[in-house]
């Protein structure tokens, strides 16, 4: 049985949960609802919950399990210098699993003679040899005979395993449905249990995004540090050249980068905040309810637009024009990637950011503060300027920096429109490059995380957190003095 189709037995399971639960409680109190504890519906979810979630969380543990015990049952098949090694491990059983997932092709396609098919489904004892030149045929070369026979222990211990995986949790399904069933009385708390699930989902909801963002932070720190032991960190951080060569002697500064990526979320910022912000001011303010209901949904549509479009946008259509419009009349510059034409575009995908935001922002102030002011006799622009947009300044702050934020973490708009030189220049129409490309670039090919040229990645990415914290920190400290002052 299929992953697929033991999660649809266990969704059967389920759904019969449900409908016997209820109708269990109601046959308990002989239909009389006033006689339960709880609302109908609760039985009902309570039986749906306990025929899935014990079921459910078993797989979840299995899956993980799983391979781990498998790997470790695989390693007398390698020399262990190779399998203590943690990049080397990664590579053999990727190889493993590919070999593992070809032999079913090679079976199917009757490469292999039914003898030989045998021992692959049975993890038999044919001749390695033999077999290594039929699986040629549908894996290519590089297939060893260790790999070889890893993947035929591979196949056998997931094939008793998954069959031990589908027993299990299907008796863990069955058993949770009828202990649902024997305790579903009137009487039974079902409400009580079904909302401390739902609390239980909630939090584990909550606790899986704080753990995500901590693995993410841990795993890039830790790969900081050994780059760090392999590279001069100072060199890095006030290094003025960027030019990695993965044949030694790199160098590898940051400011280049980081010249380059605030460059560009300064340009895109310029165009981004007062067309959004006065595009927000106008929805909010001016404009009638015909007008809005068009306007604010065709702006929004740009927020639904890949970058990579965009990318193509500037490549062909913004490079050239700001080329041979702009930058060669005036001999400053020749190329159509440049710092303009990126941050002109990433200014363009930022403006719906800003203005939905902003829009609803100002939407949100009491009306109380705008007729206060048109009491005191002050008119329509003296109110959004002096009453509207101060109360709404936290929020308008934090959508800015949302949007500084996008603009700095922006990749393919940067790739197409701005290029890949990383360089310290002031003139706005030569090509530059941002972090995130750089990242991109590092990690881009059949690469090793034995190198600084690769470990310097995770340092980029590490120092783009760090500029992101600081933003929201700001913002953060924006929006509780101002929200003092108005609340």
């Amino acid at each position: 049985m299929s992953l697929l189709l033991l999660l649809v037995a266990i969704g059967v399971f389920a759904i019969a949960g449900f409908v016997l639960g209820r109708r269990r409680a109601l046959a308990s109190v002989q239909g009389n609802t006033r006689a339960l504890h709880s609302l109908p519906n609760y039985y009902a979810w309570h039986g749906a919950i306990m025929a899935a979630l014990p079921a459910l969380t078993v797989l979840v543990i299995w899956l993980i399990a799983q391979p781990l015990v498998i790997e470790r049952q695989l390693a007398g098949f390698f020399p262990a210098a190779e399998f203590e090694n943690d990049s080397q491990r990664i590579l053999l059983m990727a190889d493993v699993r590919r070999v593992a997932e070809g032999l079913d092709t090679a079976v199917a396609a009757g490469t292999l003679s039914s003898d030989e098919a045998i021992d692959i489904r049975t993890g038999g004892d044919a001749s390695i040899r033999e077999i290594l030149g039929s699986v040629g045929v549908a894996l290519g070369a590089g297939v060893t005979p260790q790999v070889l026979e890893a993947a035929q222990a591979y196949r056998a211990f997931a094939s008793k395993g998954g069959a031990l995986r589908n027993v299990l949790i299907l008796l863990v399904s069955v058993a949770g449905l009828a202990y649902a069933l024997r305790i579903t009385t009137g009487d039974f708390r079902a409400r009580n249990r079904v909302e401390v699930v739902m609390l239980g989902v909630l939090m584990l909801a909550s606790t899986i995004a704080i753990l995500t963002t901590i693995g993410i932070v841990l795993s890039m720190l830790s790969e900081t540090i050994r780059f760090s032991s392999m590279y001069p960190f100072w060199d890095f951080v006030f290094g003025l050249t960027w030019q990695p060569n993965f044949q030694g002697n790199s160098q590898l500064g940051l400011l280049p980068l980081l010249w380059g990526t605030i460059y560009i979320s300064f340009v895109a910022m310029i165009v981004a905040v007062p067309t959004g912000l006065f595009t927000a001011i106008y929805l909010a303010e001016y404009a009638s309810p015909r007008v809005r209901s068009v306007v604010k949904p065709l702006i929004e549509i740009i927020a639904g637009i890949p970058t990579v479009v965009f990318g193509l946008f500037a490549l062909v259509t913004v490079g050239p024009f700001i080329r041979d419009w702009i930058a060669q009349p005036t001999g400053l510059g020749t190329s159509g990637s440049s710092v303009m034409t990126a941050g002109l575009v990433i200014g363009v995908l930022n403006i719906p950011f800003i203005s939905s935001l902003a829009d609803d922002i100002i939407n949100a102030v009491p009306q109380s503060l705008r007729d206060g002011s048109y009491g005191l006799g002050a008119t329509k622009s003296e109110t959004v300027r002096q009453v509207i947009l101060p109360a709404a300044l936290p929020g308008v702050v934090g959508a800015i920096l949302l949007a500084a934020s996008r603009a700095i973490g922006e990749t393919m708009i940067v790739v197409m429109g701005a290029g890949a030189a990383a360089r310290l220049d002031l003139n706005p129409f030569q090509a530059m490059t941002t972090i995130t490309v750089k990242i991109v670039s590092q990690l881009t090919g059949d690469t090793e995380f034995n190198s600084p040229e690769t470990l310097v990645a995770f340092a980029l990415g590490m120092s783009l957190f760090v500029i992101t914290l600081c933003l929201n920190i700001f913002a953060l400290w924006i929006v509780r003095k101002y929200r003092e002052q108005y609340e």
